[in-house]
């Protein structure tokens, strides 16, 4: 067996990726990050590369362009099938042409089209993204940099269904033949108390005396064979805080972008009295992935820790920790779905032995990834009186029908509450934080033994919490001043774990401006609230980054409202999500990044040769093609933007 890595050649030579760079900036707990790619055509022929990339399914990406010799093409945003359409158009007429779009199964794919890269010629892609940082158990804020895209494995009859399966290459890390360059700035009011990796770093370098902003980059030598992930802790976090930023002038009053947007970051803080009162009923059930992927490595650095056995040890540490009374239920799916009790049973010392049993049996071995059967048949079973129902799903996230696992979990969210569990590196972000957010309830990543009792043990804390009931929001802004909640709405509350509201402002704010937001609510019984009083001063030097979270906060909304069954079809949410896309520069589902080089007008000559970059993965396994904007299979193999990856011959 011959590896080659890179765009390939007929001939089967490389088209070496000259080098990979990314530039993260966070500013409290928000991130932006800037990848640049460099590539370089060896070939006679003109080239067109396709990509497909993971990334975080929450990001905003508000920026692609392309610089081509000494020229930069900035793409623009437009509906999803014009973009297609003008790719097409200028691929056919000898023109290059750029192109970036969301997957329509899930939120955390992306595809990028680079057409008729001349012979000799060099591309230089630039992509940008913000994006929040979730607390993690130790109050760390999480950021990661996704580099393995697994395969998702589509059901038979879905409504997310693909035109057909894909075989994965695996990428052997010692043959990568490139370094990754990847450095990151953080600043916060308050100071910088450490940084830590997955991977090896050089020393953390303060820029201020108050260690308020700092510096750190990756070590000289590090293969982009893995996520990359870091914890950032600062001193005395976490604190309220609400930051207003300033509207683009060029926009207009009156719209999105041209109108301030404020950020709120809320810490609730529940009352003593009824924290002491935790819980001792509920109905507990666990819902384990065994499909074939699960037997892959949870990481690249120790390949003798599979998912299925971290997914293992993480439930036998929840069992040996519920409650005594409580009722409880274990679950386990592939291809086909099983149940340890035929319905929920009490928890007792003799129901937890044979639990603990039956699941240190257990192994991947029932085949496929279709977690859509056994949720329905949860959600059908009827709920224990006086046991509020908590769902524990573990699966590493290579489903194909994303977005209709999470619409089944919303519509049931009445009756349950769902913490979800990520296990191993590339678990789908999308999924995992689509059914903690829909859910109620909270999502955690498990890359490893590392860290994942805390994790565990925070998740189950919140489960034997009541749950918050009777949220609302209300605002006391001066005269004249005005909040349009650009959000969702709240819909769960935990102990000490950030909750965000974006919100429009309007009409005139003066500079000494204080506005105050009041979150009331009722848990177990008890009414309560927290208020938080800001400034409606504008910071400066914000870039957008606000306005932008709050564009894809308000489009994920609309998105999944386009997706509720209606009796009729409705194009008019669909037109709103394309319409703020196009104004505020961020994806959609139903919009794409388009750039188009019309150079001097020259065509280029040649017959155009595709070539695909594979990308890193854990092991393989079927999943349906990306469709392209010519309607035919996107990619022989999963490919990756960030990366180029080793494939087999």
């Amino acid at each position: 067996m011959v590896y080659r890595c890179g765009l390939l050649t007929a001939q089967k030579e490389p088209v070496p990726l000259k080098s990979v760079e990314v530039q993260l900036e966070v500013r409290d707990h928000v991130a932006t990050v800037v990848s640049t790619l460099n590539y370089e055509n060896k070939e006679d022929k003109p080239l067109e590369a396709v990509f497909v990339f993971p990334l975080p399914g929450d990001a905003a990406v508000c920026h692609f362009s392309a610089t081509v010799g000494q020229t930069q093409i900035v793409a623009e945003v437009k509906e999803k099938q014009k973009a297609r359409e003008d790719y097409d158009d200028a691929l056919s007429s000898g023109q290059q042409a750029f192109l970036l779009e969301e997957s329509e199964q899930s939120p955390d794919i992306f595809s990028l089209s680079v057409g008729s890269l001349p012979p000799g010629e060099s591309a230089s892609i630039r992509l940008e993204y913000v994006i929040e940082l979730n607390v993690q158990a130790d109050s760390g804020l999480r950021f990661c940099l996704p580099a393995v895209l697994n395969p998702r494995y589509q059901p038979q009859g879905s409504r997310d269904g693909g035109s057909g399966n894909i075989q994965v290459t695996s990428c052997p890390s010692s043959l990568v033949p490139y370094t990754l360059s990847f450095s990151a700035q953080v600043s916060s009011p308050r100071p910088v108390s450490r940084i830590e990796s997955n991977c090896s770093l050089d020393p953390l370098q303060y820029l201020n005396s108050e260690q308020t902003k700092a510096t750190i980059k990756l070590a000289a030598g590090h293969k982009f064979d893995r996520d990359v992930e870091l914890l950032i802790y600062y001193k005395d976090a976490h604190q309220p805080t609400a930051v207003v930023e300033a509207g683009q002038a060029s926009a207009g009053l009156g719209t999105l972008m041209g109108d301030p947007v404020v950020m709120l970051s809320l810490y609730p803080e529940f009352p003593e009295a009824v924290m002491s009162s935790v819980a001792t009923c509920g109905e507990f059930v666990f819902l384990l992935d065994r499909s074939g992927s699960m037997d892959a490595p949870v990481n690249h650095t120790n390949r003798n820790e599979t998912r299925i056995s971290s997914a293992r040890d993480t439930l036998l540490l929840l069992l040996k920790s519920l409650p005594m009374g409580c009722y409880f239920n274990i679950y386990s799916f592939g291809s086909s779905f099983e149940s340890i009790f035929p319905k929920s049973v009490e928890y007792s010392q003799g129901t937890m032995e044979e639990a603990l049993k039956k699941v240190g049996e257990m192994e991947a071995n029932l085949g496929g990834t279709e977690i859509l059967k056994p949720l329905e048949h949860i959600f059908s079973q009827p709920c224990i009186p006086s046991q509020p129902r908590q769902l524990f799903v573990f699966t590493d996230g290579e489903v194909g029908n994303t977005k209709q696992v999470i619409d089944l979990v919303k519509k049931n969210s009445h009756a349950h509450r769902c913490f979800s569990f990520g296990i191993g590196e590339g678990a789908s972000s999308a999924l995992i934080n689509g059914l903690a957010k829909e859910g109620g309830g909270h999502a955690q990543f498990i890359s490893g033994s590392d860290r994942m009792q805390p994790k565990v043990m925070q998740s189950l804390r919140y489960a034997l919490y009541p749950a918050v009931m009777d949220i609302s929001v209300t605002w006391d802004l001066p005269k004249d001043v005005y909040a349009t909640v650009l959000s969702p709405p709240i819909t769960s509350l935990f102990q000490g774990q950030r909750s965000l509201i974006y919100a429009g402002l309007t009409g005139q704010i003066s500079e000494a401006a204080e506005g105050c937001v009041t979150v009331k609510y009722s848990l177990a019984g008890h009414p309560s609230q927290n208020q938080l009083q800001f400034n409606l001063k504008p910071t400066e030097d914000s870039g957008l980054t606000l306005h932008r979270l709050a564009s894809r906060a308000l489009i994920r909304c609309l998105e999944m409202e386009d997706r509720e069954p209606r009796q009729q079809q409705d194009e008019s949410v669909k037109k709103k999500v394309v319409e703020l896309s196009v104004q505020s520069g961020v994806s959609s589902a139903f919009t794409a990044f388009i750039a188009v080089n019309k150079g001097n007008g020259e065509a280029i000559q040649g017959p155009l040769v595709r070539r695909n970059v594979p990308a890193p993965r854990m092991m393989a396994c079927g999943m349906p093609a990306f469709q392209s904007a010519r309607g035919k299979s996107k990619m022989e193999i999963l490919v990756g933007i960030f990366l180029c990856y080793i494939l087999s011959f």
